[in-house]
């Protein structure tokens, strides 16, 4: 017999090279609040919390000797996250004055407006308009 687990919620936690510069842009970009004070570890960012409307994700500087790598060390981004919004349009515009790098401009799909984009710091988003 398979054993039930509840799961309550999933975390992105997100790996950079830069994280004070990351949480900048991410207030800019996407509108995020950093929730309480960055956690140092070894005179970088070890844990921080992004509140994002109703989500939440946490974000840290990359620490290759403990396995803790990001993109810009890996080479590649190994985890898209999806972000239901409003206004994709309005999303995608000031993720792009922020810095973002547009992947895939925004269209209408049978499930919806969506697009694609790459932040500076490697990680890739999806911005759906919200159902």
């Amino acid at each position: 017999m398979k054993h039930v687990v509840n799961v309550h919620a999933a975390i992105p936690y997100l790996c950079v090279r830069g994280a004070q510069e990351a949480l900048k842009f991410y207030e800019d970009a996407f509108g995020a609040e950093i929730a309480g004070e960055p956690i140092p570890y070894e005179g970088k960012i070890g844990h921080a919390v992004l509140r994002l409307g109703e989500c939440t994700f946490f974000l840290a500087d990359e620490f290759p000797r403990h396995g803790v790598q990001s993109p810009a060390t890996l080479g590649a981004c190994t985890c898209t996250i999806v972000l239901s919004v409003d206004d994709v349009d309005g999303f995608m515009q000031r993720a792009r004055n922020a810095g973002a790098t547009v992947m895939q401009e925004p269209v209408e799909e049978s499930y919806g407006r969506t697009a694609k984009l790459r932040d500076p710091f490697g990680q890739q988003w999806i911005i759906n308009g919200s159902a």
